[in-house]
């Protein structure tokens, strides 16, 4: 028998402050003009039932496992930009809509 666990960061987060982190992390990394990214968000209606946020409770993998996050969000968040900027080829496919294609073709 197995357990399930959430796998978290003990903090939550806003969707809209997320994206303002994600937008400084931009401009310092692109170097851009600080503010440059936020003014690239566009605000859409909420669907029903919309997240404003969410919250992982990871406290049972802490308490039956010990683990814990080895690096803060913010932290996280630089590592996973840079990865997406040093493997600009990976990003430049599936973004091209050929993966939409793929997935088409297999599931279809």
């Amino acid at each position: 028998q197995g357990e399930t666990y959430n796998i978290g960061g003990f903090n939550e987060w806003q969707n809209i402050e997320l994206i303002k982190v994600l937008c400084t992390q931009m401009d310092e990394k692109l170097g851009r003009q600080e503010g440059e990214s936020a003014e690239l968000i566009t605000y859409v209606k909420d669907r029903p039932g919309h997240d404003r946020r969410y919250a992982i409770d990871a406290n049972k993998i802490k308490n039956e496992l010990g683990w814990e996050p080895s690096v803060t969000f913010e932290e996280g968040l630089s590592k996973t930009i840079d990865w997406y900027l040093e493997n600009q080829e990976w990003l430049d496919h599936v973004t091209s809509g050929d993966y939409q294609k793929y997935y088409e073709k297999q599931y279809s």
